[in-house]
């Protein structure tokens, strides 16, 4: 026989590896759940709650990934966003119009977006420092406009923040025999919508091929002819624009604002990027994953509070903890997959 030396391709990829153990440990996760701890994990309600109440998380997660997979990081989001709450909280509050509140929200993070990347690219400022200042200034910013949290007192938005798609056989049947049918909120639309066009984004434009060239290489990618600034410009400006959409989705959802909004955010967003497979590093990523990751970050929380550990630091040392596991997970699976190219 003849000796070939094709090399044998791989079945997946390390983003797809990365994400596929993700979905994996997340469906291991929720069952495991509904088996030891039974009650909502039971009801399909108790998903479609976790999409609810994270629909922010999942858009900014979406920009965070894209800045990730670029080499990029943006501590901002989080601050971006709660700014946008309140802005867009008082500028309704004094008789706006829900359009115009939405180009606000789109411009807020447009526009820091656009400062961070100029910064960054053109003065070649480190990401971490401008972002860092960029979260400052946000926060500072928010706490001037937040005097006392406020409710959303518009008609109109109220209208849009109570409508809900109602499914009648994911729901369940209550204990005086009502038929309860699952409520989907309207920001769950828009962020699996987000999640989807970032993913075509990603995988099937000349553009996210520029993401991931610039994220592994920067050298190559300049040798490639790719305008590298241009690239990362495009990363932060999105990542800047998901911002706002995540604010007025958060807006959506609570139906107030205040200087507390939206705390932890941006560390949550980093955390769900690299449990769904986004390495710091850069170059490696997958919007789907980070959607996963978001979903498995949330069911440790709820399996947590679940167990009776209902003090917020339990919450903490899980999080920190599920990320130590997957950062080394990340590290064992990807270093075994390169000394297994290398004997081939």
């Amino acid at each position: 026989m003849k000796k070939t030396n094709a090399v044998r391709r791989e079945p997946f990829t390390d983003a797809q590896l990365l994400m596929t153990i993700t979905i994996a440990i997340f469906i291991g996760m929720y069952l495991l759940a509904m088996i030891f701890l039974g009650g909502g994990f039971m009801h399909p309600q108790q998903v479609i709650d976790m999409l609810n109440d994270n629909v922010s998380l999942i858009v900014v997660a979406c920009g965070l990934t894209i800045v990730m997979i670029g080499g990029g990081i943006d501590i901002s989001v989080g601050a971006v966003t709660s700014l946008v709450v309140m802005s867009c909280v008082l500028y309704l509050n004094g008789g706006g119009n829900i359009f115009v509140a939405i180009l606000l929200a789109l411009g807020i993070g447009l526009a820091f977006g656009a400062v961070h990347v100029f910064l960054i690219s053109y003065l070649e400022i480190q990401p971490f420092i401008v972002t860092l200042a960029g979260m400052f200034f946000a926060r500072g910013m928010t706490t001037i406009l937040s005097v006392n949290p406020q409710k959303v007192n518009h008609e109109g938005f109220a209208n849009l923040r109570d409508a809900k798609i109602e499914i009648d056989w994911l729901g369940y049947t209550a204990n005086n025999g009502n038929l309860i049918p699952a409520r989907i909120e309207l920001g769950v639309v828009v962020a699996i919508a987000i999640v989807i066009l970032v993913f075509i984004l990603l995988k099937f434009t000349r553009l996210g091929r520029g993401f991931y060239a610039i994220g592994g290489n920067q050298q190559s990618a300049l040798m490639l002819g790719i305008n590298v600034k241009r690239t990362r410009f495009m990363s932060y400006l999105i990542c800047g624009l998901l911002s706002g959409i995540s604010g007025f989705l958060f807006m959506m959802h609570t139906g107030a604002g205040n200087a507390t909004n939206a705390a932890g955010m941006e560390m949550n967003a980093i955390a769900s990027s690299i449990i769904g497979g986004t390495l710091l590093t850069g170059g490696v990523g997958n919007v789907i994953g980070t959607f996963f990751g978001t979903m498995t970050l949330t069911t440790i929380k709820k399996i947590v509070v679940s167990s009776g550990l209902n003090q917020p630091w339990w919450q903490s040392i899980t999080t920190g903890g599920m990320l130590c596991f997957f950062i080394l997970l990340q590290s064992v699976v990807l270093s075994r997959r390169a000394k297994k190219k290398k004997k081939t």
